[in-house]
């Protein structure tokens, strides 16, 4: 990917909002919990991550009809457009003496709505751009700055915090995104839109075609599933590692710590899957990472805990980067972005939903007996799209064998 002559001037873009979004991590909580008021500070910061991520699952509903056939590039840039004028404005309206958690929210939020149709035209111009065979690399590249960034945002951002405030931080964001907005709108070459009998101008049309193809939809769901019993986790850990070692933060820092070392190793191991079948990959990874996670669940020994939570940041890190190579090889340019904005919006829902399932399953169960529970579902959904390739596999091979032993039919492959 840095050999190529158009994604090599990306770099400084993708290196330097990716480092924004680590940096927000930390800031967007921090800055509303400052302005709320005392009696619903948590509600609030709550709120805040929610307005910062699930409008864009809104808008790949509310835009398709405009943003159907544009390239890649041009969906990447809209969405750093955005985030750059409407991160810009918290800044501004605090230099103003106007901001409130009210208006903070909103403009989090605005700044989310094409969050998912940014994340598809990455991944599209990936496919516009690269071969087959290196759009696994590609991929994995994006990924792996994610994973970076989530290691040295929220650090860096602490610093920042200390010396000006989290207002500092969002400022720096919004400049990161225009960096990333400038780069894409001057280097990479301007494609035309896709032909108007080529789109598809319902908002709905991207989740329509997952839902018409069957090894898209089978992928959908079982990345719904995986991150959705993903979203406990959040809630689960703090609160078992809190009983467990007597309230202790750098307990539950290291947990974190060894799942970012371990992502960051899986993340440079994802670009090198590409002659691996993906689809049992991906499936093995689901495996892997329900398996991880059993140790915690079992209450097993903090060290034991932490070589296997070690362990599954480091299967996990690949997921992103074979389903989007398996999206990408099913999709085509005119429907491809569509596509990866529907399926983008999923994933970015179902880690908020189990995040919010992951409160009552611990009120009525217990920290502990919940992350156990999201393991050994994780491991259910692995086993079931396990035995469904299987079973597909088996009747393709099936038929092949079967239109084999037909009369007629060896002598015609002799031929051509």
């Amino acid at each position: 990917m840095l050999r190529h002559r158009i994604l090599r001037p990306l770099f400084p873009g993708f290196v330097l909002s990716a480092l924004g979004d680590g940096m927000s991590l930390v800031a967007v909580s921090w800055l509303a919990l400052q302005l709320a008021p005392p009696e619903s500070k948590a509600t609030w910061a709550a709120v805040a991550i929610a307005a910062y991520t699930l409008p864009g699952a809104l808008g790949s509903v509310l835009f398709g009809r405009w943003l159907s056939g544009r390239g890649g590039a041009q969906l990447a840039a809209w969405d750093a457009v955005l985030r750059t004028v409407m991160l810009a404005l918290i800044p501004v309206a605090h230099l103003a003496g106007v901001l409130d958690i009210w208006r903070y929210t909103v403009l989090l939020g605005l700044s989310a709505l094409l969050r998912s149709w940014g994340s598809a035209g990455r991944f599209t111009l990936v496919a516009e751009l690269l071969p087959p065979k290196h759009r696994l690399a590609g991929n994995a590249f994006i990924g792996l700055l994610v994973e970076a960034s989530v290691l040295v945002g929220p650090a860096l951002a602490a610093v920042i915090i200390g010396l000006g405030g989290p207002i500092v931080v969002i400022a720096i964001d919004a400049a990161t995104f225009a960096v990333l907005a400038i780069t894409y709108l001057l280097v990479v070459p301007k494609v035309e839109r896709a032909p108007l009998g080529a789109r598809r101008p319902s908002g709905f049309a991207g989740f329509a075609a997952i839902a018409r193809d069957r090894g898209i939809r089978g992928l959908s769901i079982l990345t719904f599933g995986f991150f959705f019993l993903y979203g406990p986790i959040l809630v689960a850990l703090p609160v078992h590692v809190g009983a467990a070692s007597g309230d202790s933060a750098g307990t539950l820092a290291a947990f974190w710590v060894v799942f970012g070392a371990g992502a960051l190793v899986g993340g440079v191991a994802a670009g090198y899957l590409r002659r691996w079948r993906l689809w049992p990959v991906t499936i093995t990874i689901v495996l892997a990472w329900g398996a991880a996670l059993l140790p915690l669940g079992a209450g097993a020994p903090t060290g034991v805990a932490l070589v296997m939570f070690a362990v599954g940041g480091l299967v996990w890190a690949p997921f992103p980067a074979t389903t989007m190579a398996l999206l990408q090889a099913r999709t085509e340019g005119g429907t491809r972005a569509q596509v990866l904005a529907a399926y983008s919006a999923i994933a970015t829902l179902s880690v908020p939903l189990g995040t919010l399932a992951g409160g009552p399953m611990i009120t009525s169960f217990g920290a502990q007996p919940t992350i156990l529970g999201c393991a050994g579902l994780t491991l259910a959904l692995g086993s079931v799209a396990a035995a469904v390739a299987i079973g597909r596999t088996r009747r393709r091979w099936d038929g092949q064998v079967a239109a084999g032993s037909q009369p007629g039919t060896e002598p015609v492959a002799r031929g051509a």
